[in-house]
């Protein structure tokens, strides 16, 4: 079968444009190097949705940060994703630093970002008590938000193939050919070879995050390459979720955010991430030294954050390239479109990012038309840790095996695996990205096993089958779990 667009990554942005093209009455297919959905650049995501205040007037980052921001608000309530507005400081501690805060309203107002003011100390007092004395002001950015990434990529990717998207894992590409079209007619005919085989496709959506600049030579687009940006970032527990009531940022520097305090939708606040340029795609490292900044420059913030309250550390890498996102229709090569060098904040501007890319196929010359019927909403995913406990009381009388409770540190049913796996969950990566089971401070020390054996009856290999994140990290070397049973 020719696909009319096959889109190469499924992260955040591969699967944004997944589902806004599955609003056409095209043919689409999503291809994904790793076993699930949002192992790579969105699987180390710190869940902001930006405002749009610390990037420059001009730039397409901040165009999209903008209107990303006001679209994943419908989506979010489309899709049933937890999106929360918490709003966001900048904070000051000097008559210097103020000016700068002026500077960066002006730049803010200047996209278009709403009710921006700087608030005193007074006010900082009343809404952040725990904030550094030597903090005198704060720009203050209430349409700031926080979302789970993982569960927004979920989502999107189920919303987008209940709508007809064919969704591909495992499916690394290897070559790329361009070709004339077999019938004759005039245009291209991408013909995409991955480890599941060869696809023909009419145009092709290089989302490939890390790898973009790779995916890109192999049809002789040779003129960026992506740089890892590290980030190293350290989880708090949860009994600290009222540590702070905004997003905590300091200035940004030429490179970075800076490091934060940052609430998320699951309730843990973390702090991070640190900005380290590298050359291994693959270095998820953290170190003593990411840990001693990170600690140094959040304590400035808020001094009674401790190394004691953090419960897990990991790293992600950003796709460089550039000071500003890579969003264009390559001419040299037509029916191909680059969405490169989406780093932050390529999570806030994922929607938008979706309708430039719409726009950049329509200049190639393809026809949309909309279906007569959409499937734009889909039902909700349960979570127990968000629900009251007389709803649920009302869901284990309704289902028994939400009352089997599998991981007791984020309060997550036997039911709620189980609808994991149902949805595409293969590895144990998959289950904590989709439910936070493992997620807790004891990291699956009580329930990874039983999580292991729902997973292997559920679909049916053996507990030697069970991985992590997929090939290669297997938990379990030989099944003897039922030796003398």
């Amino acid at each position: 079968m020719v696909y009319d667009i096959i889109i190469v990554g499924a992260g955040v942005v591969g699967t944004a444009i997944a589902r806004e093209l599955s609003k056409y009455k095209l043919r689409v297919a999503l291809l994904e190097k790793e076993e699930e959905l949002a192992f790579g650049v969105s699987k180390s995501n710190s869940g902001i949705i930006h405002p749009g205040t610390q990037n420059p007037p001009e730039s397409l980052k901040g165009r999209l940060c903008v209107a990303g921001n006001k679209l994943i608000r419908k989506i979010s309530k489309e899709l049933g994703v937890d999106f929360q507005e918490v709003g966001e400081l900048i904070l000051a501690y000097s008559a210097e630093d103020v000016i700068r805060l002026s500077d960066l309203r002006y730049e803010g107002r200047k996209l278009g970002v709403p009710k921006l003011r700087i608030v005193d100390r007074k006010w900082l007092d009343e809404h952040e008590p725990n904030l550094s004395k030597d903090i005198i002001a704060a720009l203050y950015a209430p349409t700031a938000g926080i979302i789970s990434p993982y569960r927004l990529v979920y989502d999107l990717k189920e919303n987008a193939v209940a709508n007809g998207v064919e969704v591909y894992v495992k499916a690394r590409v290897t070559q790329i050919l361009a070709l004339k079209e077999k019938s004759g007619s005039p245009g291209s005919l991408f013909e995409l070879h991955t480890e599941q085989g060869v696809f023909l496709s009419k145009s092709v959506v290089n989302a490939a995050g890390l790898y973009a600049d790779e995916v890109s030579r192999m049809v002789g687009i040779d003129d960026f390459q992506i740089i890892p940006r590290k980030g190293q970032e350290f989880l708090l527990d949860k009994k600290k979720q009222h540590l702070v009531n905004h997003l905590l940022f300091p200035l940004p520097s030429a490179t970075s955010k800076g490091t934060l305090v940052i609430r998320t939708a699951d309730g843990n606040p973390m702090i991070g991430p640190t900005a380290e340029d590298c050359q291994d795609k693959e270095d998820l490292t953290t170190t003593d030294e990411g840990l001693a900044r990170v600690l140094a420059s959040v304590k400035k913030m808020v001094p009674t954050i401790s190394e004691n309250d953090i419960i897990a550390y990991f790293a992600g890498l950003r796709p460089v390239a550039g000071k500003d996102f890579i969003i264009r229709n390559e001419r040299q090569v037509p029916g191909f479109i680059t969405v490169a060098g989406i780093q932050s904040p390529g999570l806030t501007a994922a929607p938008a990012i979706a309708l430039e890319v719409i726009g950049l196929l329509k200049q190639c010359g393809l026809i949309l038309k909309r279906k007569k019927i959409f499937k734009k909403r889909r039902e909700r995913s349960v979570h127990l840790f968000s629900v009251t406990r007389k709803q649920a009381q009302k869901l284990i009388e309704k289902d028994s095996d939400y009352g089997d409770i599998v991981c007791r540190c984020e309060m997550v049913s036997l039911k709620e695996i189980k609808d994991a796996i149902r949805r595409g969950a293969t590895t144990l990566d998959g289950i904590k990205f989709r439910t936070r089971a493992q997620a807790g401070r004891c990291h699956g020390g009580f329930c990874t096993t039983r999580i292991m054996r729902i997973l292997a009856t559920e679909l049916k290999k053996p507990l030697t089958a069970v991985t992590k994140r997929g090939e290669g990290s297997e938990i379990v070397k030989e099944d003897r779990c039922h030796e003398g049973s």
